[in-house]
This record gives C-alpha cells, sequence and structure tokens, in this order.
C-alpha cells in the first residue's frame, strides 16, 4: 500500500507540474477576458458612438432629424433610370445574391463526381503510462510506458450513385431559373420606376394647371371687384369670382401632395439617400408609338417572356427530384482505398518498460463497399409521386400563365388604342374650352353675360387640361407596359394628328406640335 501512495503521489505531482504552464496560459485568458469586459461595461458609450460611425450603409438607422431632411434635389431624366435602378435598388441586388446562392449549390452538387480524401489523426502524438498490481505473488506487476501516434487517410470515389445525375440537374435548372428570376424582377422594377417618373410628370403639369387658374382667378377677382365697386357689376359675381378662386386654390394644394409623394415614391424605387429628392424637368408628352401588330406582340410576348421559361425548369426540377428521391432506394458502389500509418515508442504491460524500444506499422487497403436499402417503408417511391405530381402541376400552370399573357397583351393593346384616340379628344376638348373662356369673356365684358358664365367655362377649361394630361400619362404607362410584356422596344417617334372642324364646318388635320399646349412626341 505504500508502494502505490507513493506512486500516486508521484503521478499527481508530475500532473500538477505539467499543468502549471497551461494553467499560466489559461490564466492569463481568463485575465484578459476580464479586462475587455471591464473595458466594454465602462467604455459602453464609446462603442456605440464607434458602432454608429464604422456601420455598414445597408445596416444604418439614423438617428437625428438631419439625417433624413430634405437638403439637395438631384434631376432625374427618363433614360437613367435603368442604370440607377441597377446600381441602386435592394431587391434587384437581393436576387443578384439568390443567383450567386444557386451557383454555389450547383459548385457543391458537381463535387459528388470527385473523390473525397479524409485525414484522421488518433493521439498525434499521445502518452500512455500506467501501473498494473497483483496481490498474488506467482504474478509479477507490470508497467506500461509508451508515446504512440496513428495517422490514417481515406480516399473514396462513389462508382455507381444513381441520385448523382438527376441532383446536377436539379440543381442547374435551379441555377438557370435564378438568372430567370433576377431578369423578370429588374424588368418590373424598370417598369415601375417609368410608371412612377410619368405619375410624377404628371404631378408637375397638373401643378402648372392649378397655378394658371390660379391666375385666371384671381384676375376675374379683381374684375369683379371692381365692376362691383364702380356699380356695374353684383354682390353675387363678386362670390362666384371667390369661389372659383377657392377651388383652384384647393386644386393646387391637391397636386402639391401628390408632387410631393411621386418625388418620395420615386426616391425610394431609386433608393436615393434620404437626403435626395429626385426632380423631373421633362413635360408631360407622348413618347412614341406601338410598331407592332396585334398578332405579333402576341408571338412576342411568348417568345421573350422569362415566366414561361422558368415554369419550364420547374418541369425539369420536379422530374429531377423525383428520380434524385427514387434513386435512394437503388444500389450505390464505390471504390475505398484506406492508408494506416502507426508508431509507438515504449512498452505496454512489461516489469520494466523500455522507452528507448520503437515500433512502427504501415498498412493499406483498397476494396469496393456497395450499400442498397431494400425496403425503406416506402418513402423513396412517395417522394417520387410528390415530385411528379409537382411536375404535372407546373404543366398546368404553364398553360394557364400563357393564356394569361394573351389576355394581358391583348388588353393592353385595346386599352392603348383607346388611350391614342383619348389623347386625340382631349387636345380637341382643351382647345373649345380655351375658344369658349375667351368668348365668355369678351361677353363679359360687353356685358351680355354674367360672371357665372366666365366662372363655368373657366373650370371646364381646367378640368380638360387635366384630363388631357392624365390621357398622355397613361398612354406613356400602357406603352411602357406593352413594351415590357413583349420584351421589344418597338416604340418609334410619333406625329399623332386630330381633326377639328374649321369655321366653315369641314374638318382640317392640325398638327399637334404647332398648339401651344404640351408637346406631345420628341423626334
Amino acid at each position: 500500500m505504500r508502494r502505490v501512495k507513493r506512486k500516486f503521489l508521484i503521478v499527481a505531482g508530475l500532473f500538477i507540474s505539467g499543468l502549471n504552464p497551461l494553467w499560466a496560459t489559461s490564466s492569463q485568458k481568463i485575465k484578459s477576458n476580464i479586462n475587455i469586459k471591464g473595458e466594454s461595461s465602462t467604455n459602453q458609450k464609446h462603442q456605440g458612438l464607434l458602432y454608429e460611425l464604422n456601420a455598414p450603409k445597408d445596416l444604418f438607422l439614423p438617428s437625428r432629424s438631419r439625417e433624413v431632411s430634405i437638403k439637395s434635389y438631384q434631376k432625374i431624366n427618363l433614360d437613367q433610370l435603368e442604370n440607377i435602378i441597377i446600381n441602386n435598388n435592394r431587391t434587384i441586388k437581393v436576387y443578384l445574391e439568390r443567383v450567386d446562392q444557386t451557383k454555389s449549390i450547383l459548385k457543391s452538387s458537381l463535387s459528388s463526381w470527385y473523390p473525397k480524401l479524409n485525414l484522421t489523426a488518433n493521439g498525434f502524438p499521445q502518452y500512455f503510462e500506467s501501473d498494473n498490481y497483483n496481490e498474488s505473488s506467482l504474478i509479477k506487476d507490470t508497467s506500461s510506458k509508451q508515446w504512440s501516434s496513428n495517422i490514417s487517410a481515406q480516399i473514396s470515389w462513389d462508382i455507381i450513385n444513381p441520385a448523382r445525375v438527376p441532383e446536377i440537374a436539379s440543381a442547374r435548372d435551379s441555377y438557370e431559373k435564378s438568372k430567370y428570376s433576377y431578369s423578370i424582377i429588374l424588368k418590373d422594377i424598370k417598369l415601375e420606376a417609368k410608371k412612377r417618373y410619368f405619375n410624377l410628370q404628371k404631378a408637375n403639369e397638373e401643378i402648372e394647371v392649378a397655378k394658371q387658374s390660379i391666375e385666371l382667378s384671381t384676375i376675374g377677382l379683381r374684375d369683379a371687384e371692381i365692376r362691383f365697386e364702380s356699380g356695374i357689376g353684383t354682390k353675387l359675381e363678386v362670390l362666384e369670382a371667390k369661389t372659383q378662386l377657392a377651388r383652384d386654390q384647393q386644386l393646387f394644394n391637391i397636386k402639391l401632395g401628390d408632387q410631393k409623394i411621386g418625388q418620395r415614391s420615386l426616391a425610394e424605387i431609386l433608393n436615393l439617400p434620404e437626403d435626395i429628392t429626385p426632380v423631373i424637368g421633362s413635360k408631360t408628352q407622348v413618347t412614341g408609338i406601338w410598331d407592332l401588330s396585334l398578332e405579333n406582340s402576341i408571338i412576342a410576348a411568348y417568345n421573350s417572356r422569362e415566366e414561361l421559361e422558368s415554369i419550364l425548369l420547374d418541369i425539369s426540377i420536379n422530374n429531377s427530384n423525383a428520380n434524385a428521391a427514387l434513386a435512394a432506394g437503388q444500389p450505390k458502389l464505390s471504390i475505398v482505398n484506406t492508408t494506416t500509418s502507426s508508431f509507438a515508442k515504449g512498452e505496454l504491460n512489461q516489469i520494466s518498460p523500455n522507452t528507448s524500444n520503437k515500433s512502427s506499422n504501415f498498412s493499406n487497403t483498397i476494396g469496393l463497399n456497395a450499400t442498397w436499402f431494400i425496403f425503406d417503408g416506402g418513402n423513396s417511391r412517395s417522394l417520387y409521386n410528390y415530385n411528379k405530381s409537382k411536375a404535372k402541376e407546373a404543366k398546368l400552370t404553364f398553360a394557364l400563365r400563357r393564356a394569361q399573357i394573351r389576355k394581358g397583351i391583348e388588353e393592353i393593346f385595346f386599352k392603348l388604342e383607346s388611350a391614342k384616340l383619348n389623347i386625340s379628344a382631349s387636345y380637341t376638348e382643351v382647345l373649345s374650352a380655351r375658344e369658349s373662356l375667351r368668348l365668355a369673356k369678351l361677353r363679359y365684358k360687353s356685358g351680355i353675360t354674367t360672371q357665372r358664365e366666365v366662372v363655368n367655362n373657366q373650370r371646364d377649361l381646367t378640368d380638360s387640361e387635366v384630363r388631357y394630361i392624365i390621357a398622355v400619362t397613361s398612354y406613356n404607362t400602357l406603352l411602357a407596359d406593352l413594351s415590357r410584356q413583349t420584351g421589344l422596344d418597338n416604340i418609334k417617334p410619333c406625329d399623332i394628328k386630330v381633326n377639328q372642324p374649321n369655321e366653315s364646318g369641314l374638318d382640317t388635320t392640325t398638327n399637334l406640335y404647332e398648339s401651344n399646349l404640351i408637346p406631345l412626341c420628341q423626334l
């Protein structure tokens, strides 16, 4: 027993002395951790400030009013929208990241064609020491003292893997689908940006119309007050003029709010800085005419719509997933080569171990490994049927989407024709309203009519000018939508003409450029 205690004390002393460097290192780490925690607790405010200064732009949240207040204005043209969207829009960048993600998954699936190398080291190195004591005098006590290391390398390669080809095909189709999704969302965002651009144009023009109406109403009110003070007019005419001025002021206030909303809406989709507001210098005008028939537009939409290609990829992906699910119940064959090397210095279970004794071992094993799940409870067959059903669903979705595309093209095409006629009709209405207002003013100054007729004609002119601007904006929006749906830019400069009766009662063709209205086209 004394020998046992002495041995135990010696081993314990060696163990504690061997841990001293490790304990010193650990204590230093613990001490450094405590210092870090103490510094972080005392300098918490400074760390928060550094985070605000060094935080990424995408994760930064403004905390002061001056950071979100409008400081400057940026002029935006229609032809600049695409470049700004590609560079700034966050949704576009999200879909680009998804393309990179599916590309990485494809590379991961392609790795199944290559062999795999595994390296394992057990006890690199390790030291083993033990003492065996026997109470019987026939069996002597033994000891073990040995340093050893063991390294094993294994190379495996799947010769037959039924799931490999369908998994790679599914990953490749998913990668192509992500690129289609990027193209679809890019075109949709470009279309939405154009719509917001046109709406902002419309708001700007409507503000100008409201300003002109306010000027006319102010002049009319001044004339009515002069006539009333001179005893020519009546109090009713003054009140009617004040009422019309108040209505025009309300119209101006509404359109001014629409302008601010349109500016911030355009800034949001372009992802401009929060202290910048976009402004538009161009006027509302017809961007062109669609130079393609309805039938050719439908064919072009079929050929250029990534949505249909994406659905076809869904069919292929589901079929590949079905084959991969079925492959789980098929045999798999791999070639495996395992190389093992071991080294030992010392002896085990000897009366007096020789610590200088060395021994080594090297072995290499090569063979074939096969696995085959004969029965899995119907799991693979159920997954196969599920994916096949998803493929059939995608086929039905393809036919449904094709019908929706034709219906959408037809609706936009017919609305575009109606919008073109509305432009001509509203243009004629504006000319008639202007002439009616001019004649009403002459009649009012001559004392033939009352202020009521002037107010009514002025209101008609304002409404007709607003309807004209709405008609042009609607036409441009439909034209951009048709270009998006067909994937074509078949828009050529236009020279829309309208027919209006002349003084002799005959129809004459008037070029819209010759009027003092907003120009319709830009050649």
